[in-house]
Protein backbone atom coordinates (compact mmCIF):
# COMPACT_ATOMS: atom_id res chain seq x y z
CA UNK A 1 0.00 0.00 0.00
CA UNK A 2 2.83 2.49 0.20
CA UNK A 3 5.05 3.90 -2.46
CA UNK A 4 8.56 5.01 -3.19
CA UNK A 5 7.69 6.34 -6.65
CA UNK A 6 9.86 9.44 -6.76
CA UNK A 7 12.11 8.71 -3.78
CA UNK A 8 15.72 7.54 -3.96
CA UNK A 9 16.49 3.94 -3.20
CA UNK A 10 15.00 2.69 0.03
CA UNK A 11 17.35 3.41 2.90
CA UNK A 12 19.22 6.24 1.15
CA UNK A 13 17.10 8.99 2.69
CA UNK A 14 15.83 9.83 6.14
CA UNK A 15 12.85 7.52 6.76
CA UNK A 16 9.31 8.74 6.48
CA UNK A 17 7.00 8.05 9.39
CA UNK A 18 5.93 4.83 7.73
CA UNK A 19 5.38 1.68 9.69
CA UNK A 20 8.30 -0.70 9.80
CA UNK A 21 11.55 -0.97 7.90
CA UNK A 22 11.77 -0.89 4.13
CA UNK A 23 15.07 -2.71 3.78
CA UNK A 24 17.81 -4.40 5.71
CA UNK A 25 17.62 -7.72 7.53
CA UNK A 26 14.23 -9.44 7.64
CA UNK A 27 13.58 -12.59 9.67
CA UNK A 28 13.55 -15.83 7.70
CA UNK A 29 11.73 -19.06 8.39
CA UNK A 30 13.70 -22.29 8.61
CA UNK A 31 11.16 -24.13 6.45
CA UNK A 32 9.00 -22.64 3.71
CA UNK A 33 5.61 -23.34 5.31
CA UNK A 34 3.22 -20.55 4.20
CA UNK A 35 0.30 -21.71 6.35
CA UNK A 36 2.42 -21.67 9.50
CA UNK A 37 3.87 -18.29 8.53
CA UNK A 38 0.38 -16.81 8.04
CA UNK A 39 -0.81 -18.17 11.38
CA UNK A 40 2.23 -16.77 13.17
CA UNK A 41 1.79 -13.36 11.56
CA UNK A 42 -1.92 -13.17 12.42
CA UNK A 43 -1.16 -14.18 16.01
CA UNK A 44 1.47 -11.45 16.24
CA UNK A 45 -0.91 -8.82 14.83
CA UNK A 46 -3.57 -9.86 17.33
CA UNK A 47 -1.07 -9.61 20.19
CA UNK A 48 -0.01 -6.14 19.00
CA UNK A 49 -3.65 -5.00 18.86
CA UNK A 50 -3.61 -4.38 15.09
CA UNK A 51 -6.11 -7.15 14.40
CA UNK A 52 -9.20 -8.46 16.12
CA UNK A 53 -11.44 -11.49 15.55
CA UNK A 54 -13.61 -10.99 12.50
CA UNK A 55 -13.59 -10.99 8.70
CA UNK A 56 -10.29 -9.12 8.24
CA UNK A 57 -8.48 -11.60 10.49
CA UNK A 58 -10.05 -14.52 8.67
CA UNK A 59 -9.08 -13.08 5.27
CA UNK A 60 -5.45 -12.49 6.28
CA UNK A 61 -5.28 -15.97 7.78
CA UNK A 62 -6.16 -17.52 4.42
CA UNK A 63 -4.50 -15.03 2.04
CA UNK A 64 -1.41 -16.59 0.39
CA UNK A 65 0.84 -13.55 -0.03
CA UNK A 66 3.26 -15.69 -2.02
CA UNK A 67 0.62 -15.81 -4.80
CA UNK A 68 0.22 -12.01 -4.85
CA UNK A 69 3.96 -11.46 -4.45
CA UNK A 70 5.74 -14.50 -5.90
CA UNK A 71 8.82 -12.31 -6.29
CA UNK A 72 10.29 -9.68 -3.95
CA UNK A 73 13.53 -7.78 -3.56
CA UNK A 74 15.98 -7.96 -0.70
CA UNK A 75 18.69 -5.33 -0.41
CA UNK A 76 22.24 -6.67 -0.48
CA UNK A 77 24.24 -3.41 -0.49
CA UNK A 78 25.33 -1.62 2.65
CA UNK A 79 23.70 1.72 3.62
CA UNK A 80 25.20 4.47 1.49
CA UNK A 81 26.85 2.05 -0.93
CA UNK A 82 26.63 3.27 -4.53
CA UNK A 83 25.10 1.97 -6.65
CA UNK A 84 22.67 0.10 -4.39
CA UNK A 85 22.14 -3.59 -5.12
CA UNK A 86 19.10 -5.84 -4.68
CA UNK A 87 18.41 -9.51 -5.31
CA UNK A 88 15.03 -10.49 -6.74
CA UNK A 89 13.89 -13.64 -4.94
CA UNK A 90 11.48 -15.98 -6.71
CA UNK A 91 9.03 -18.41 -5.15
CA UNK A 92 9.50 -20.78 -8.08
CA UNK A 93 13.16 -21.24 -7.03
CA UNK A 94 13.19 -23.63 -4.01
CA UNK A 95 16.42 -22.11 -2.69
CA UNK A 96 14.72 -18.69 -2.44
CA UNK A 97 11.60 -19.81 -0.60
CA UNK A 98 12.75 -19.64 3.04
CA UNK A 99 14.12 -16.10 2.68
CA UNK A 100 11.19 -14.94 0.56
CA UNK A 101 8.72 -16.35 3.07
CA UNK A 102 10.49 -14.33 5.76
CA UNK A 103 10.07 -11.18 3.68
CA UNK A 104 6.39 -11.81 2.98
CA UNK A 105 5.38 -12.64 6.55
CA UNK A 106 8.15 -11.11 8.65
CA UNK A 107 6.42 -7.77 9.32
CA UNK A 108 8.47 -5.36 7.17
CA UNK A 109 7.45 -3.68 3.93
CA UNK A 110 7.91 -5.94 0.91
CA UNK A 111 9.83 -4.43 -2.02
CA UNK A 112 8.09 -5.51 -5.22
CA UNK A 113 9.19 -3.25 -8.12
CA UNK A 114 12.54 -1.83 -9.23
CA UNK A 115 12.84 1.06 -11.68
CA UNK A 116 9.18 0.89 -12.76
CA UNK A 117 9.68 -2.51 -14.41
CA UNK A 118 6.93 -4.94 -15.47
CA UNK A 119 6.26 -7.47 -12.71
CA UNK A 120 5.23 -10.31 -15.00
CA UNK A 121 7.92 -12.39 -16.67
CA UNK A 122 10.86 -11.13 -14.57
CA UNK A 123 13.98 -13.24 -14.13
CA UNK A 124 15.33 -13.67 -10.61
CA UNK A 125 18.76 -12.25 -9.89
CA UNK A 126 20.62 -9.06 -8.99
CA UNK A 127 19.67 -5.47 -9.91
CA UNK A 128 21.75 -2.37 -9.26
CA UNK A 129 21.24 1.36 -9.58
CA UNK A 130 17.82 3.02 -10.06
CA UNK A 131 15.45 2.63 -7.10
CA UNK A 132 12.62 0.61 -5.63
CA UNK A 133 9.41 2.05 -7.08
CA UNK A 134 6.73 0.00 -5.33
CA UNK A 135 6.40 -1.80 -2.04
CA UNK A 136 3.68 -3.52 -0.08
CA UNK A 137 3.10 -1.85 3.28
CA UNK A 138 3.83 -3.60 6.57
CA UNK A 139 0.99 -5.86 7.61
CA UNK A 140 0.42 -4.13 10.95
CA UNK A 141 -0.53 -0.83 9.32
CA UNK A 142 -2.51 -2.64 6.62
CA UNK A 143 -4.48 -4.61 9.21
CA UNK A 144 -5.30 -1.52 11.30
CA UNK A 145 -6.60 0.40 8.30
CA UNK A 146 -8.61 -2.53 6.96
CA UNK A 147 -10.21 -2.87 10.40
CA UNK A 148 -10.98 0.87 10.34
CA UNK A 149 -12.71 0.47 6.98
CA UNK A 150 -15.28 -1.90 8.53
CA UNK A 151 -15.61 -4.05 5.41
CA UNK A 152 -18.74 -6.18 5.09
CA UNK A 153 -20.32 -8.46 2.53
CA UNK A 154 -21.83 -6.63 -0.44
CA UNK A 155 -20.10 -3.27 0.06
CA UNK A 156 -18.75 -1.44 -3.00
CA UNK A 157 -15.05 -0.74 -2.46
CA UNK A 158 -12.64 1.53 -4.33
CA UNK A 159 -9.01 0.63 -3.61
CA UNK A 160 -6.86 3.54 -4.84
CA UNK A 161 -3.30 2.35 -5.31
CA UNK A 162 -3.37 -1.30 -6.35
CA UNK A 163 0.29 -2.19 -5.94
CA UNK A 164 0.66 -5.86 -5.13
CA UNK A 165 -3.09 -6.26 -4.66
CA UNK A 166 -3.20 -7.07 -0.93
CA UNK A 167 -5.99 -4.61 -0.08
CA UNK A 168 -7.97 -5.61 -3.15
CA UNK A 169 -7.66 -9.29 -2.25
CA UNK A 170 -8.93 -8.73 1.29
CA UNK A 171 -11.80 -6.58 -0.02
CA UNK A 172 -12.74 -9.32 -2.50
CA UNK A 173 -12.64 -11.97 0.22
CA UNK A 174 -14.79 -9.99 2.64
CA UNK A 175 -17.12 -8.01 0.36
CA UNK A 176 -17.28 -10.13 -2.78
CA UNK A 177 -15.28 -9.26 -5.88
CA UNK A 178 -18.21 -7.92 -7.94
CA UNK A 179 -18.27 -4.68 -5.98
CA UNK A 180 -14.49 -4.11 -5.80
CA UNK A 181 -12.60 -1.69 -8.06
CA UNK A 182 -8.84 -1.32 -7.70
CA UNK A 183 -7.02 1.55 -9.40
CA UNK A 184 -3.35 2.41 -9.97
CA UNK A 185 -1.41 4.76 -12.25
CA UNK A 186 1.14 2.06 -13.17
CA UNK A 187 -0.08 -0.41 -15.80
CA UNK A 188 2.76 -2.78 -14.96
CA UNK A 189 1.29 -3.09 -11.47
CA UNK A 190 -2.34 -3.40 -12.54
CA UNK A 191 -1.48 -6.05 -15.14
CA UNK A 192 0.31 -8.14 -12.52
CA UNK A 193 -2.37 -7.62 -9.87
CA UNK A 194 -5.16 -8.64 -12.27
CA UNK A 195 -3.34 -11.87 -13.12
CA UNK A 196 -2.48 -12.74 -9.53
CA UNK A 197 -5.89 -11.86 -8.12
CA UNK A 198 -7.34 -14.13 -10.79
CA UNK A 199 -5.01 -16.90 -9.60
CA UNK A 200 -6.71 -16.54 -6.21
CA UNK A 201 -10.13 -16.78 -7.83
CA UNK A 202 -10.90 -13.04 -7.55
CA UNK A 203 -11.97 -10.93 -10.51
CA UNK A 204 -12.45 -7.34 -9.34
CA UNK A 205 -12.40 -4.50 -11.84
CA UNK A 206 -8.72 -3.55 -12.19
CA UNK A 207 -8.19 -0.11 -13.72
CA UNK A 208 -5.19 1.98 -14.72
CA UNK A 209 -5.67 5.71 -14.18
CA UNK A 210 -5.46 8.71 -11.88
CA UNK A 211 -6.10 7.96 -8.25
CA UNK A 212 -7.17 11.52 -7.51
CA UNK A 213 -9.95 11.26 -10.10
CA UNK A 214 -11.21 7.88 -8.93
CA UNK A 215 -13.95 6.43 -11.12
CA UNK A 216 -16.18 9.31 -12.26
CA UNK A 217 -19.88 8.54 -12.28
CA UNK A 218 -19.60 5.71 -9.73
CA UNK A 219 -20.38 5.55 -6.01
CA UNK A 220 -18.58 3.49 -3.39
CA UNK A 221 -19.34 2.52 0.18
CA UNK A 222 -15.66 2.39 1.10
CA UNK A 223 -12.76 4.29 -0.47
CA UNK A 224 -9.21 3.55 0.61
CA UNK A 225 -6.28 5.71 -0.55
CA UNK A 226 -3.08 3.79 0.08
CA UNK A 227 -0.60 6.64 -0.35
CA UNK A 228 -0.16 9.96 1.43
CA UNK A 229 -1.68 13.16 0.01
CA UNK A 230 -1.56 16.86 0.91
CA UNK A 231 -5.36 17.02 1.12
CA UNK A 232 -8.26 14.65 0.52
CA UNK A 233 -9.03 14.37 -3.23
CA UNK A 234 -12.41 16.04 -3.69
CA UNK A 235 -13.38 13.77 -6.59
CA UNK A 236 -13.15 10.82 -4.21
CA UNK A 237 -15.33 12.57 -1.64
CA UNK A 238 -17.92 13.10 -4.36
CA UNK A 239 -17.85 9.37 -5.16
CA UNK A 240 -18.54 8.40 -1.55
CA UNK A 241 -22.00 6.86 -1.25
CA UNK A 242 -24.45 7.69 1.56
CA UNK A 243 -23.33 5.78 4.64
CA UNK A 244 -19.83 5.49 3.19
CA UNK A 245 -16.34 5.99 4.61
CA UNK A 246 -13.08 7.19 3.03
CA UNK A 247 -9.57 6.83 4.51
CA UNK A 248 -6.45 8.71 3.38
CA UNK A 249 -3.22 9.74 5.07
CA UNK A 250 -2.57 13.49 4.94
CA UNK A 251 0.69 15.31 5.58
CA UNK A 252 2.76 18.28 4.48
CA UNK A 253 6.05 18.01 2.57
CA UNK A 254 7.64 16.82 5.83
CA UNK A 255 7.58 13.04 6.37
CA UNK A 256 7.63 13.39 10.15
CA UNK A 257 4.12 13.85 11.60
CA UNK A 258 1.23 12.40 9.58
CA UNK A 259 -2.52 12.42 10.05
CA UNK A 260 -5.27 10.06 8.96
CA UNK A 261 -8.28 11.69 7.31
CA UNK A 262 -11.52 9.81 8.02
CA UNK A 263 -14.35 11.09 5.82
CA UNK A 264 -17.94 9.93 6.21
CA UNK A 265 -21.11 10.65 4.25
CA UNK A 266 -24.31 10.28 6.25
CA UNK A 267 -27.38 8.54 4.91
CA UNK A 268 -28.85 11.95 4.09
CA UNK A 269 -25.75 12.92 2.10
CA UNK A 270 -24.01 15.18 4.63
CA UNK A 271 -20.19 14.93 4.68
CA UNK A 272 -18.27 14.99 7.97
CA UNK A 273 -14.55 14.41 8.40
CA UNK A 274 -11.78 14.39 10.98
CA UNK A 275 -8.00 14.41 10.88
CA UNK A 276 -6.46 12.07 13.44
CA UNK A 277 -2.86 12.25 14.58
CA UNK A 278 -1.15 8.93 13.87
CA UNK A 279 2.36 7.59 14.33
CA UNK A 280 2.83 6.03 10.92
CA UNK A 281 1.51 6.56 7.40
CA UNK A 282 1.83 5.39 3.83
CA UNK A 283 4.56 6.73 1.59
CA UNK A 284 3.89 9.91 -0.37
CA UNK A 285 2.00 9.72 -3.65
CA UNK A 286 3.69 10.04 -7.01
CA UNK A 287 4.97 13.59 -7.56
CA UNK A 288 4.34 14.83 -4.00
CA UNK A 289 7.12 17.11 -2.77
CA UNK A 290 9.21 15.84 0.14
CA UNK A 291 11.87 17.49 2.31
CA UNK A 292 14.65 15.51 3.96
CA UNK A 293 17.53 15.82 6.39
CA UNK A 294 20.72 15.13 4.47
CA UNK A 295 23.60 13.45 6.26
CA UNK A 296 25.63 16.65 6.55
CA UNK A 297 22.80 18.51 8.32
CA UNK A 298 22.10 15.51 10.53
CA UNK A 299 25.73 15.41 11.68
CA UNK A 300 25.70 19.15 12.45
CA UNK A 301 22.51 18.81 14.43
CA UNK A 302 24.04 16.00 16.49
CA UNK A 303 27.47 17.48 17.26
CA UNK A 304 27.81 21.24 16.67
CA UNK A 305 27.56 23.73 19.55
CA UNK A 306 24.99 25.94 17.79
CA UNK A 307 24.43 29.69 18.12
CA UNK A 308 23.33 29.39 21.72
CA UNK A 309 22.56 26.82 24.42
CA UNK A 310 20.37 27.38 27.45
CA UNK A 311 18.98 25.41 30.37
CA UNK A 312 15.21 25.33 30.31
CA UNK A 313 12.51 24.23 32.74
CA UNK A 314 10.07 24.07 29.82
CA UNK A 315 9.65 20.48 28.70
CA UNK A 316 9.43 19.76 25.00
CA UNK A 317 6.16 18.13 23.89
CA UNK A 318 6.31 14.38 24.33
CA UNK A 319 6.21 11.84 21.54
CA UNK A 320 2.75 10.73 22.66
CA UNK A 321 1.47 14.29 22.12
CA UNK A 322 0.77 13.39 18.51
CA UNK A 323 -2.00 15.97 18.17
CA UNK A 324 0.57 18.68 18.85
CA UNK A 325 3.04 17.30 16.32
CA UNK A 326 0.31 17.00 13.70
CA UNK A 327 -0.46 20.69 14.19
CA UNK A 328 3.27 21.50 14.06
CA UNK A 329 3.56 19.70 10.73
CA UNK A 330 1.13 22.15 9.17
CA UNK A 331 1.48 25.33 11.23
CA UNK A 332 5.25 25.51 11.61
CA UNK A 333 6.17 24.07 8.24
CA UNK A 334 9.45 22.92 6.77
CA UNK A 335 10.54 20.94 9.84
CA UNK A 336 11.85 17.39 9.82
CA UNK A 337 12.60 15.35 12.92
CA UNK A 338 15.63 13.09 13.17
CA UNK A 339 13.95 10.01 14.63
CA UNK A 340 17.31 8.26 14.75
CA UNK A 341 18.45 10.59 17.54
CA UNK A 342 18.09 9.56 21.18
CA UNK A 343 16.53 12.91 22.11
CA UNK A 344 14.46 15.59 20.36
CA UNK A 345 16.35 16.86 17.31
CA UNK A 346 14.56 18.84 14.58
CA UNK A 347 15.91 20.57 11.49
CA UNK A 348 14.63 22.91 8.80
CA UNK A 349 16.39 21.79 5.59
CA UNK A 350 15.20 24.83 3.67
CA UNK A 351 17.19 27.33 5.74
CA UNK A 352 19.59 25.11 7.69
CA UNK A 353 18.11 25.93 11.10
CA UNK A 354 18.00 23.23 13.78
CA UNK A 355 17.49 22.57 17.47
CA UNK A 356 18.10 19.78 19.95
CA UNK A 357 16.78 19.31 23.46
CA UNK A 358 18.39 16.90 25.93
CA UNK A 359 17.36 16.17 29.54
CA UNK A 360 20.03 17.20 32.08
CA UNK A 361 18.37 16.43 35.37
CA UNK A 362 14.97 16.54 37.01
CA UNK A 363 12.73 18.81 34.90
CA UNK A 364 15.71 20.47 33.22
CA UNK A 365 16.60 20.44 29.55
CA UNK A 366 19.65 21.63 27.66
CA UNK A 367 18.39 23.36 24.52
CA UNK A 368 20.68 24.23 21.60
CA UNK A 369 19.51 26.31 18.65
CA UNK A 370 21.14 27.25 15.34
CA UNK A 371 20.05 29.23 12.28
CA UNK A 372 17.62 32.00 11.38
CA UNK A 373 14.61 30.14 12.82
CA UNK A 374 14.28 29.74 16.59
CA UNK A 375 12.61 26.36 16.33
CA UNK A 376 12.51 25.90 20.11
CA UNK A 377 10.50 29.10 20.56
CA UNK A 378 8.19 28.18 17.68
CA UNK A 379 7.50 24.82 19.31
CA UNK A 380 6.85 26.29 22.76
CA UNK A 381 4.55 29.01 21.38
CA UNK A 382 2.53 26.43 19.45
CA UNK A 383 2.45 24.13 22.49
CA UNK A 384 0.78 26.94 24.47
CA UNK A 385 -1.85 27.31 21.73
CA UNK A 386 -2.36 23.54 21.56
CA UNK A 387 -2.89 23.27 25.31
CA UNK A 388 -5.28 26.23 25.22
CA UNK A 389 -7.27 24.26 22.64
CA UNK A 390 -7.55 21.38 25.18
CA UNK A 391 -4.66 19.33 23.73
CA UNK A 392 -6.58 17.67 20.88
CA UNK A 393 -5.31 14.49 19.24
CA UNK A 394 -7.78 14.85 16.37
CA UNK A 395 -9.26 17.77 14.48
CA UNK A 396 -12.41 18.44 12.55
CA UNK A 397 -11.75 18.47 8.84
CA UNK A 398 -13.98 20.77 6.80
CA UNK A 399 -14.23 19.85 3.12
CA UNK A 400 -15.83 22.57 0.98
CA UNK A 401 -17.43 21.98 -2.39
CA UNK A 402 -14.74 24.10 -4.09
CA UNK A 403 -12.01 21.79 -2.79
CA UNK A 404 -10.79 23.98 0.08
CA UNK A 405 -10.11 22.07 3.29
CA UNK A 406 -9.51 23.28 6.83
CA UNK A 407 -8.57 21.42 10.00
CA UNK A 408 -9.67 22.85 13.37
CA UNK A 409 -9.78 21.81 17.00
CA UNK A 410 -13.21 21.20 18.51
CA UNK A 411 -13.16 24.60 20.23
CA UNK A 412 -11.85 26.36 17.12
CA UNK A 413 -8.78 27.86 18.82
CA UNK A 414 -6.31 25.95 16.67
CA UNK A 415 -6.83 25.64 12.93
CA UNK A 416 -5.09 25.63 9.57
CA UNK A 417 -5.82 25.46 5.86
CA UNK A 418 -4.70 22.44 3.89
CA UNK A 419 -3.10 23.11 0.50
CA UNK A 420 -5.45 23.33 -2.46
CA UNK A 421 -5.32 20.07 -4.36
CA UNK A 422 -2.86 20.02 -7.24
CA UNK A 423 -2.59 17.32 -9.89
CA UNK A 424 -1.04 14.17 -8.49
CA UNK A 425 -1.22 10.51 -9.38
CA UNK A 426 -1.35 7.73 -6.88
CA UNK A 427 1.78 5.84 -6.16
CA UNK A 428 2.53 2.23 -6.81
CA UNK A 429 0.91 0.79 -3.73
CA UNK A 430 -0.72 -2.33 -2.40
Amino acid sequence: MSTLDTCPAAGDQAPERTAGPVGGVTPTYGEADPAAARAATVARLEEEGSLRPGPIRDALLTLPREVLMPQAYVRRSAPGEKPPRWDLLDWSAPQDRPELLGLLYGGASVLVQHGGEPLLGRARGTRSGASITSMSTVMGLTAELLEELDLRQGLRVLDVGTGAGVTAAVACQVCGDQGVVTLDRDRNLTDAAAARLSDLGFRPQVMCGSGEQGVPGREFDRIFVSYTVECVPTALVEQLAPGGKLLAHVTSASPSWPGLAVVRRSTDGHVTAELRAVEFAHRAGHGMERIWLNEELRQRMAAEPGAWTQRSMLAPPEDRDRGFWLAADHLLGGLVRDFGSEHLVIGAPGCGSWMRAEPVGHRRWSVTVQGPRDIWKEIQDLADRWRAACSPDRYRLYVDADGRQRAASECGRLSWQLPVARPLDEGATS
